[in-house]
């Protein structure tokens, strides 16, 4: 390529991923001891679950301020409000990190068969995930290229290629680990193949 040539890298897509608890730590037992609890109280979830998140648990749909019921949640609050100040300064949004509040927070159990189709979370700015159990062989968080709706006579990529050219990514987060992603990006999780249940937490963030 002549040296005139460039390729410019434009309008790039940024998820933010790091561990924020030892996997081993006291915390992780704590909140999936609390997640049962709610999972045998919540009678609402768990029929709000069987409409809309089937074979699964959810307390999207009953509780979804997990933070201001439990100080467990509200220390893992904290954590993360320490990560999304970091992914805002590396997202040059132009505002503080402090305008941005967690409003909603809620349990997802996943077992063995259960999926979560592709969505996305209107009305929020950041949302995100801290991943509490991850069975060996589950699936990750599908992520979809935002430019999907335009694409038009774009051919495929190759199956090899370079993950910023892909379609959709995969990311394979591990337990203690917290996602962070702006709320438009489309996603889901594939199927849990596993025998064991994967279990994580959500939230969003809003101004």
């Amino acid at each position: 390529m002549p040296k005139s040539a460039r390729v410019h890298s434009l309008f790039p897509t940024f998820v933010y991923q790091d561990e924020i608890f030892s996997p081993r730590a006291k915390i992780n037992a704590e909140l999936l001891e609390e997640i049962a609890q709610f999972r045998r109280i919540d009678k609402n979830g768990v029929q709000w679950s069987k409409k809309n998140y089937p074979g699964g648990y959810t307390s999207y749909g009953s509780m979804d301020q997990l933070f201001r019921l439990s100080s467990t949640f509200d220390e893992l609050r904290l954590k993360i409000d320490a990560s999304m100040a970091k992914y805002v300064r590396a997202l040059e949004i132009d505002i503080r990190p402090q305008e941005l509040k967690m409003d909603s927070m809620w349990v997802n159990v996943m077992p063995p068969g259960v999926s979560h189709s592709m969505h996305i979370h209107p009305l929020s700015v950041i949302s995100g995930t801290y991943y509490l159990q991850v069975p060996k062989g589950t699936r990750g968080l599908k992520l979809e290229d935002p430019r999907m709706v335009n694409f038009m006579a774009s051919p495929p990529r190759k199956a090899k290629a370079r993950q910023p050219n892909q379609r959709f990514v995969e990311m394979s987060p591990r337990e203690g680990e917290v996602l962070l992603f702006e709320s438009w990006l489309r996603h889901e999780v594939p199927v849990n193949p596993t025998r064991s249940d994967r279990v994580s937490i959500s939230f969003n963030y809003s101004w």
